[in-house]
């Protein structure tokens, strides 16, 4: 057979694959290969982050070209920092649900599946009628807390409170999407962001700008066009969960709370929910360091970046969720050495994804946040964030596999206990005194971010080779 026999033959196949993969066919992810089965999930997992990341991209680049620019980027990006606290409700509750799920689908148990799935969303309505009333009460409060000049905090009222009173659709967009993962169908959540950006983006600038008889609302056009669109796709969400054709299937004897099964849900869902808070905590503070020692410019710019940094990390987070679902189904057949090899074949694809983005960020940052606004000095900061931030990027993606893993075996209180010591005690007082005592203003806080980055991988990886997590019961 030629050498380009074989190329052919391997492009095929490949194709085969990603034709499968977005298609979204149940296939046993315990008994195919593992690179097969890493490239079945990642590349859906991956296009669906990557869809998460483009709501926030959206909104910057409309408004960014808005009268008083640097407010309406400001009052995103602040925006954007606190709702990464009903991020973590949505991440902790979707990393439970995945790995509960994806233990039944393994143990061959998808009546047990659903049920866990449907708890789970009871589980966060509940929470998220709280959350969403105190967003809508102290919607200014909150913009001014964060650092937030009067002018800017006054402009953004309205955004705040829809994007805060509509976050219950945020939880459960993250959440059914961890619950169709955990299935091993990754491409239903893939297509419930396709649905949900595209909306976005049809009615962004119609909604902001204004068109024909639609009045421009500005700021509040751009929170209005993200629910809707994110409305649109949970609907999509409950349709699929609801029509009978996956492998879960739900009843209503379902919906009936479940003490036991509530309580096992939350002792997963508790450490997953307080990791990411935890992270969330540590960016906001951040962020108003940076808004208080670099002024609306500096916050702008590192808004900026940040919404830039994740629009390529939310792929990789999509990439490192396949190590979750693999990881919980072979746990959850008796595969323990399959869900290792696993872990590190998913490693592999995420070091050369990362060092790619790497070298983009490294050499044409500055050109990424110039299509964002046309302020020059704005341009600047966000520049020279996106150099200090990418040297980490590798590190950053490392950090994330392993992390994906103890969270899919069930173990959330690994990753949540290097959290607290990596942003707790180590970022935040870096950046602080980088920021304020060695006068370093914004470039301190730079960073201090792939510095603790750079600890979470090392505990990470250290923590993950001992094997506690092979142990873990869900």
């Amino acid at each position: 057979m030629s050498q380009s026999t074989k190329t052919q033959g391997k492009l095929s196949a490949f194709f085969d694959i990603l034709v499968q993969s977005l298609k979204g066919h149940e296939v046993d992810l315990t008994s195919i290969s593992i690179k097969r089965a890493i490239i079945l999930l990642a590349i859906p997992m991956m296009l669906e982050m990557a869809m998460e990341s483009v709501f926030a991209l959206v909104d910057l680049y409309f408004v960014g070209h808005l009268e008083n620019s640097s407010h309406a980027i400001q009052t995103v990006g602040l925006t954007e920092s606190v709702l990464t606290i009903i991020y973590s409700l949505a991440i902790g509750l979707s990393m439970a649900a995945t790995a509960v799920v994806a233990r039944r689908i393994g143990e061959k148990n998808p009546e047990a599946a659903s049920k866990a799935g449907i708890q789970t969303i009871l589980i966060a309505i509940f929470v998220n009628i709280i959350i969403s009333i105190l967003g809508l009460i102290y919607a200014k409060d909150i913009l001014l807390l964060m650092g937030a000049s009067t002018e800017t905090a006054g402009q953004g009222v309205a955004f705040v409170r829809i994007m805060m009173g509509g976050s219950i659709i945020i939880v459960l967009l993250f959440l059914i999407n961890g619950i169709f993962r955990g299935a091993g169908n990754a491409a239903i959540a893939m297509r419930s962001l396709w649905i949900a950006n595209i909306a976005n983006i049809a009615l962004c600038p119609v909604l902001i700008n204004g068109l024909g008889p639609i009045p421009a609302l500005g700021l509040t056009g751009a929170a209005i066009a993200t629910t809707i669109g994110r409305g649109l796709g949970v609907t999509y969400q409950v349709y699929h969960l609801f029509n009978g054709k996956n492998a879960l299937k739900i009843r209503l004897s379902h919906f009936i709370p479940d003490l036991e099964q509530v309580k096992a849900i939350i002792k997963i869902a508790a450490p997953a929910i307080f990791q990411f808070v935890i992270a969330s905590c540590s960016w906001v503070f951040l962020a108003e360091l940076v808004a208080t020692t670099g002024g609306d410019t500096g916050s702008a710019g590192y808004q900026t970046a940040l919404r830039l940094m994740m629009f390529f990390m939310l792929p990789a987070w999509g990439l490192s969720n396949a190590a979750a679902t693999l990881v919980g189904q072979n746990l959850g057949a008796g595969h323990v050495d399959r869900a290792e090899k696993s872990v590190f074949q998913t490693l592999k694809y995420i070091v050369i994804f990362m060092g790619v983005v790497t070298v983009l960020f490294l050499t044409c940052g500055h050109l990424f946040a110039a299509f964002f606004t046309a302020d020059e000095n704005v341009i600047a900061v966000a520049g020279e964030a996106l150099k200090i931030l990418s040297i980490g990027f590798v590190i950053y993606g490392s950090a994330m596999v392993f992390n994906s893993a103890f969270n899919g075996a069930g173990d959330t209180w690994t990753p949540t206990k290097i959290n607290v010591f990596a942003f707790w005690l180590f970022q935040i007082p870096l950046a602080y005194f980088l920021a304020k005592y060695l006068e370093m203003g914004p470039t301190g806080v730079f960073i201090a971010i792939p510095a603790a980055e750079a600890g979470i991988a090392v505990a990470a990886f250290i923590l993950f080779k001992k094997g506690k997590w092979k142990k873990t019961v869900v």
